[in-house]
């Protein structure tokens, strides 16, 4: 019987592993001496809430599934019915292909063609690799059409907790501004990071809940962002962080409450190159020529030693 993910594309690089999966691209599970790293699924599983998925043309959500771009309407399809969004992008429930292998690395391949509320041609590229720095994820994108279309990348990893209580966690999450939402999850504002809300200064969730995006990161000399989270009681602190084709992260904690989960209890955190609505608002939005390619890298990296 094949697995409802579809095919699975494995790498190792010592005691770590790593398994990418035919639908969506997305990265399944992620270990580290048999210890997981990220809140995965099974292969029989669908990815439940984002866990692992590529969020492309856009991340996040479209008010009401419209836009406009070029001079022209686009009305996306809501995926997000609920809330009346369109949700996340096009391509997490897409087939991709495996293009490349080796022990510790794989590429694959997909390609986002002309559809309802969405006109581009995208030839979409993802590459996991293993190595000292953990799991590395590089995208490119490539507009292989004839016209320039809108575009943002987001990914979705969630960070496992294992049995640490959730208001345990410490996160360490540099930025120094936020989003602030209305009750469809849709964008009202950026301001300072409310102290509530502000992880600059490591500290435990307590009773925080966050959906937060959050914007002017803090960057390391190489130019990267890194949310860590610690304190984790049976497992390594992770990072995860995000270089310069990412000016927004998103940190997720509704799945890592104590009880009530449906999968392995986890926190989102969401690199992201533009953040929610910015087919409509224009904030950080790409806008891919004809011929042209955008790539970035971002990761996962727990802790060792």
């Amino acid at each position: 019987m094949r697995a409802v993910s579809g095919e699975q594309w494995s790498i190792r690089r010592g005691s770590a592993t790593a398994t990418v999966v035919e639908l969506g691209g997305g990265l399944r599970t992620y270990t580290v001496d048999g210890v997981d790293i990220v809140a995965g699924y099974g292969p029989d599983e669908v990815a439940r809430f984002g866990r692992g998925q590529e969020l492309m043309p856009w991340p996040n959500r479209i008010r009401d599934g419209r836009y406009s771009f070029a001079g022209k309407q686009y009305q996306l399809p809501l995926t997000e019915p609920a809330l009346g969004n369109a949700s996340h992008g096009l391509v997490r429930w897409l087939p991709w292909r495996l293009l490349s292998r080796d022990d510790a690395s794989l590429r694959v391949g997909a390609t986002l063609f002309p559809q309802p509320g969405w006109n581009g041609l995208l030839e979409l590229e993802l590459t996991y690799a293993l190595g000292d720095d953990g799991l590395t994820v590089t995208p490119v994108v490539t507009n292989q059409g004839s016209a320039t279309v809108p575009f943002g990348y987001g990914a979705h990893p969630y960070v496992a907790l294992g049995g640490t209580p959730l208001a345990r966690v410490v996160l360490h999450a540099p930025a120094q501004q936020e989003m602030l939402v209305d009750d469809r999850k849709l964008p009202t504002e950026t301001t300072q990071v409310r102290p509530e809300h502000d992880f600059r200064s490591p500290r435990e969730l307590g009773t925080v809940s966050l959906d937060t995006a959050y914007t002017q990161v803090e960057r390391d000399a190489a130019g990267r962002w890194e949310v860590t989270l610690s304190s984790l009681v049976d497992r390594p602190s992770v990072t995860v962080w995000g270089d310069e084709a990412f000016p927004w992260f998103q940190v997720f904690t509704d799945k890592g409450a104590d009880t009530g989960v449906d999968g392995v209890r986890g926190i989102a955190v969401e690199p992201m190159s533009c953040p929610a609505d910015a087919f409509n608002s224009g904030v950080d939005l790409l806008h891919l020529e004809p011929g042209q390619s955008w790539t970035g890298a971002w990761g996962i990296r727990p802790a060792t030693g």
